[in-house]
């Protein structure tokens, strides 16, 4: 996908935490510890690896391709890629109001592990907490 077609996607599936720009998804596709993973049209996931943790900066799943398997998909992938390239922790922040991602995210293994309040900003000014989960990518269980 080019950055275009991904600030696209992204801009029909967020409005809070706001879209990112098709200049943002650039800068991410030229980071060499940046990487991209997508299904189609329909989906995709941001990640990236440094010092043997990974972060899930983002992933989105177009409103009609949702509860089809996709964003399950693209999160066994990134935890995949993820050990590929020496990672042995994944972390990401959610909106502590995006119940489906926040299931999603814990039925693969994460577990929260921080909040940061007012983390996020509402187009409109409200501020919403996000939720920062973590997975140990080696199996082991996490002690929070």
């Amino acid at each position: 996908m080019t950055p275009e077609a991904l600030a696209a996607l992204h801009t029909r599936c967020f409005k809070t935490p706001p879209p990112w720009s098709a200049q943002d998804f650039a800068a991410f596709k030229a980071d060499p510890l940046a990487f991209l993973l997508v299904e189609g049209d329909a989906g995709f996931l941001l990640g990236r690896t440094v010092a043997g943790e990974a972060e899930l900066l983002t992933l989105a799943v177009a409103p009609e391709a949702r509860r089809l398997g996709l964003g399950r998909k693209l999160l066994a992938r990134f935890q995949y890629q993820a050990r590929l390239r020496g990672a042995e922790w994944a972390f990401l922040e959610v909106s502590a109001e995006n119940a489906p991602a926040i299931a999603l995210y814990e039925s693969a293994g994460f577990a929260r592990v921080g909040q940061r309040r007012g983390y996020y900003q509402t187009p409109e000014g409200q501020r919403i907490d996000a939720f920062v989960l973590a997975r140990d990518l080696a199996g082991r269980a996490f002690a929070a």
